[in-house]
């Protein structure tokens, strides 16, 4: 097993098993067990829990921005690609493993005493924000609207871990067409949101 194999066996289960359980639930010998990777050799590639966590946040960054990236640019309009958010939002909240932002889970659980771990989260979700601006900018509405749809997409991951439901995200995106109609002072139009796929 090469260095490059054996650190995608302990990402890939550092991810399965801190996705699943949490990050302060999972020990180095159950991640040892799941990966397959010997003790000495997970010390080795990873010296610290820390690194092993920034490497699966890391991994989670570029799935999320390419996930929501093919999501959005699929869209034919700015408008659309505002509301395709939403349902990005959907289809991740109907899969059977959902648990949530591990973002927020990192932080919830970490960032108070890993400052490295809480850096990693601050610069997702600035990214993310960054992304959000830039499709407001496109859509030439005011930029106070992309905070706005930030807090509406991080709310519904929140809201849609702790109460299991996926039509959370639908009632995210009806909000985010009354806002972003709004910004762009189009009228309102009922069940176009719903209509749209």
């Amino acid at each position: 097993m090469t260095a490059e194999e054996a650190r995608e066996k302990i990402v890939d289960a550092a991810d399965r098993l801190y996705y699943a359980k949490g990050y302060a639930a999972v020990g180095m010998d159950e991640l040892r067990r799941e990966s397959g990777v010997s003790l000495r050799r997970l010390y080795a590639t990873f010296p610290s829990k820390d690194d092993i966590v920034l490497a699966v946040l890391a991994r989670k960054h570029e799935q999320w921005e390419r996930g929501i990236t093919e999501r959005v640019e699929g869209e034919p309009d700015p408008r659309a690609r505002l509301l395709a958010i939403y349902y990005y939002l959907a289809d991740w909240f109907c899969a059977d493993d959902f648990r949530g932002c591990a973002f927020i889970n990192a932080f919830g659980e970490l960032g108070t005493t890993h400052p490295a771990v809480a850096d990693a989260v601050r610069t997702h979700k600035a990214s993310f924000e960054g992304f959000v601006a830039r499709l407001v900018d496109d859509a030439g509405a005011s930029p106070a609207l992309a905070g706005q749809l930030v807090i509406l997409a991080e709310g519904a991951q929140t809201t849609a871990a702790i109460s299991g439901d996926p039509a959370v995200a639908a009632r995210a995106r009806a909000a985010a067409e009354t806002l972003v109609d709004a910004a762009l002072g189009m009228p309102a139009v009922s069940g176009d949101a719903a209509s749209h796929r």
